[in-house]
C-alpha cells in the first residue's frame, strides 16, 4: 500500500513530563486507525503532531507530495457570523453541491434537523459539533483526523457516521485516524489500533475487540516472563543473603546479575481497580410509573410541549435497563420522575419505602461546593475508613483504587481533568450506598480503561441499574433490556439497539411514529412487553403475567437473544470450515457435518422458544 504520512523519532516534552520519546509510526493508503489510551497520555497531542498543528521538540513528520488532510478538533472553531449553510458548503453554488451525492448524504446525516439559514451563534453545543463535522466531511481529503467525533452524537448519528466512513473511500485508498472512547465505533470502522502509553505508541491489528484480545495475550505472556524472572530473582537474593563470612567470596558477576534483576522490575501500568461498595437493602417495590404524562409550558407563542404521554413503567428489584432516544426525546425527564426530582403533570409515581436513588448526571454539579477542596479531604471528611470488596480501606487507598496517583490526592478538585472529576463524582455516589443507580451519559470524559473498570463494577452491582447513554457498547454490556422514548411513548426493544435503529429509520422514511417491529418483521418480537411500558403511541399495554413471571420472561428473552447470536456465529464458522476443508477427508467432513446438525438443532429450539416468549410478552 502506498505511503501517505510518516513520523520519525518524535520527541515531545512538556514542562512537567515527557509525552513521547523516540516514536516512529506511519499511515498508509487504506489505513483506518483508532487511537486509545488513558486520559492525559497524549492521544490528542499525537493527532495534532501528525496533522502538523504541533511541532515536536525533535524528530519530524513527513507527507507524500500532494496529500491533503483535514482535522476535527475537540475545540469549537466555527465562525459565529456565518449561517449554517455558509459554514457547511461555503461559497459553492447550490446546483454544484446539491448534485454531489456525498454532500447530500452528509447534510442528511448530520444537519437535516438544523435550519439552513440559522446563525451559527444561535446553535447549541451539540449542533455546532455536528456542523463542524459536516463541514469537514464534504471535503475531498486523503487523510482525515477525528478527535472524539462521536461527542454530542446520538446512537443514530454514530451509526450514520460509521457507515459514511466505511463507504467514503475504496478499500485501499484514503487514511483515517480517530481518537474516541466509543468502543463500538472503533470496532465498526478501524482496521488497526494504536495504544498510547508510557511515552510510546504500541500498534495492534484490528478494532477494539481484537486490540483487547491481543493486549490480554501480551499481558499473559509478560506475566509468565515476569513469574520466571521473579523466581530467578528470589534465588539470587537468597544466595546474596547467605551468611556474611561467605559474602566476600561471591563472584562479582552473580551480584551484578541480582542487582540487575531488582533494578529491572517493571511498574504496574494500569492500576485502576474498582470493587463493589456496600448498599442499602432493596425491598420488592422499587418505582412504578402509572400512566404518567409530563407537559412543559412553552415560551411565548410556543404553547405547551408534551414530553411524555401516558407512560407506564414498573421497575423491578435488580432490573438492568438501558434507555434510548434522540436528544430532547425525554430520557432525562423520565429518569427525573424515577429519581423523584420531578413530578408528573398527570399520572402517579409509586416509590418503595426502602429505595435510595443516586444519579450520575451529565453535569458535575455535585462537585460545585467542593471545587476548592483537596481530593483526599473530600473523601476523608465523610468517614475515616471504608469497606470495599470485603476489605477495610482508608480514603487514600480508596482513591488510589480508582486511578488517582499520590500527587493528585492533594490537588484541588477544580484543577482535576474532566475524566478525574468524573471518577471522583462516581466514587462519591457509590459511597452514598444507593440501591437504585441512575447513570445519565456516564461515558463522558472517560477513557477505555476506565470504562472497562466501571463496567466491571456494574457487573457486580446488586441493585437496580438504569442507564441512558449513546454508547452502544456500554448499553449492550451492562443492561439486560433496552427501551426507547419515542414521540412521548416508552417502547420495549427485544432486539436492542438494532431494533431501535430500524424503528427510527422506518419513522424517517414514512414520516410516521413507527412501531417497535422492524421493517421486515411485523409480528414477532415487536411490541412492548406486558406490564413494562407504553406502546409506541404512549398507550400502556395490558399485563398478562404477574410481576415475577413477567420479569423472568423478559430476562429469558434477553438470554435467548444472546444465545441465538452465539449459535448463529457458530453455524457460520462451521460452514466456513467445510468450505475450506480437504474434500478427500471424508471423516473430517463427517465430523463437521455432525457438529453442524447439533448446532442447527439447538438453534431451531432457541428460535421456537424466542417466538413463544415474544408472543407471551406481546
Amino acid at each position: 500500500m502506498a505511503h501517505l504520512l510518516g513520523a520519525e523519532s518524535l520527541h515531545l516534552e512538556f514542562p512537567t513530563r515527557v509525552i513521547f520519546d523516540d516514536v516512529t509510526i506511519g499511515i498508509n493508503e487504506g489505513d483506518r486507525i483508532g487511537i486509545v489510551g488513558r486520559n492525559g497520555d497524549g492521544k490528542s497531542t499525537l493527532l495534532r503532531m501528525l496533522a502538523g498543528r504541533l511541532e515536536p521538540d525533535s524528530g519530524r513528520v513527513t507527507r507524500r507530495n500532494g496529500v491533503t488532510l483535514a482535522v476535527l478538533d475537540q475545540s469549537d472553531t466555527l465562525d459565529d457570523t456565518l449561517t449554517v449553510g455558509q459554514t457547511i458548503v461555503g461559497d459553492i453554488d447550490e446546483h454544484v453541491w446539491a448534485g454531489d451525492p456525498i454532500v447530500r448524504d452528509v447534510i442528511a446525516g448530520l444537519a437535516s434537523d438544523i435550519p439552513w439559514e440559522a446563525n451559527v451563534s444561535d446553535l447549541s453545543g451539540g449542533q455546532r459539533r455536528r456542523i463542524a463535522l459536516a463541514q469537514l466531511l464534504i471535503g475531498d481529503h486523503d487523510i482525515i483526523f477525528l478527535d472524539e467525533p462521536t461527542n454530542h452524537l446520538d446512537v443514530e448519528g454514530i451509526s450514520w457516521l460509521a457507515g459514511h466512513l466505511k463507504r467514503r473511500w475504496s478499500t485501499n485508498s484514503g487514511g483515517l485516524v480517530v481518537v474516541t472512547h466509543d468502543r463500538w465505533f472503533l470496532d465498526e470502522i478501524c482496521t488497526a489500533t494504536w495504544e498510547v502509553h508510557d511515552r510510546l505508541i504500541e500498534p495492534f491489528e484490528g478494532g477494539y475487540a481484537a486490540y483487547i484480545l491481543q493486549r490480554v495475550e501480551r499481558d499473559q505472556m509478560a506475566a509468565t516472563m515476569e513469574g520466571k524472572r521473579q523466581n530467578l530473582m528470589k534465588k539470587e537474593l537468597a544466595w546474596l543473603r547467605r551468611g556474611a563470612p561467605a559474602r566476600t567470596a561471591k563472584p562479582k558477576f552473580r551480584i551484578d546479575a541480582a542487582n540487575a534483576l531488582i533494578a529491572d522490575e517493571p511498574p504496574v501500568r494500569n492500576s485502576i481497580s474498582l470493587a463493589s461498595m456496600a448498599m442499602q437493602r432493596l425491598g420488592k417495590d422499587v418505582v412504578d410509573l402509572e400512566n404518567v404524562s409530563v407537559v412543559y409550558d412553552g415560551a411565548g407563542s410556543q404553547g405547551e410541549k408534551r414530553v411524555l404521554h401516558d407512560v407506564t413503567w414498573r421497575i423491578a428489584p435488580g432490573e438492568r435497563t438501558g434507555v434510548l432516544g434522540v436528544n430532547g426525546a425525554g430520557k432525562s425527564t423520565l429518569l427525573s420522575l424515577v429519581a423523584g426530582s420531578l413530578q408528573p403533570t398527570t399520572g402517579t409515581v409509586k416509590r418503595g419505602k426502602t429505595i435510595r436513588v443516586a444519579t450520575l448526571t451529565q453535569q458535575l454539579f455535585e462537585l460545585d461546593d467542593i471545587l476548592n477542596d483537596r481530593v483526599s479531604e473530600v473523601i476523608g471528611r465523610q468517614r475515616s475508613s471504608y469497606v470495599s470488596g470485603g476489605k477495610e480501606m482508608t480514603p487514600t487507598q480508596l482513591l488510589e483504587r480508582v486511578g488517582f496517583t499520590s500527587a493528585q490526592l492533594s490537588t484541588p478538585v477544580k484543577d482535576l481533568s474532566g475524566g478525574q472529576k468524573r471518577r471522583l463524582q462516581l466514587l462519591l455516589i457509590l459511597l452514598s450506598e444507593p440501591n437504585v443507580l441512575i447513570l445519565d451519559e456516564p461515558t463522558n470524559d472517560l477513557d477505555t480503561d476506565m470504562l472497562a473498570a466501571i463496567e466491571d463494577l456494574l457487573d457486580t452491582y446488586p441493585g437496580t441499574l438504569l442507564v441512558v447513554s449513546h454508547d452502544r457498547y456500554l448499553l449492550e454490556r451492562v443492561t439486560d433490556n433496552q427501551y426507547a422514548v419515542i414521540e412521548g411513548g416508552f417502547i420495549h426493544l427485544p432486539r436492542g439497539v438494532d431494533q431501535y435503529l430500524e424503528v427510527r429509520a422506518l419513522q424517517q422514511r414514512t414520516g410516521t411514529r413507527g412501531s417497535t417491529s422492524s421493517p421486515t418483521e411485523s409480528q414477532a418480537g415487536g411490541s412492548a412487553p406486558a406490564g413494562g411500558s407504553g406502546s409506541a403511541t404512549g398507550a400502556p399495554s395490558k399485563p398478562k403475567l404477574s410481576g415475577a413471571d413477567l420479569r423472568n420472561a423478559q430476562k429469558e428473552l434477553a438470554s435467548v437473544n444472546r444465545r441465538l447470536e452465539k449459535y448463529g456465529t457458530q453455524v457460520a464458522g462451521i460452514h466456513e470450515k467445510m468450505a475450506t476443508h480437504d474434500a478427500s477427508d471424508y471423516a473430517g467432513l463427517g465430523a463437521l457435518s455432525a457438529e453442524l446438525d447439533t448446532v442447527q438443532s439447538t438453534l431451531s429450539d432457541l428460535e421456537l422458544r424466542w417466538l413463544e416468549l415474544s408472543e407471551l410478552l406481546a
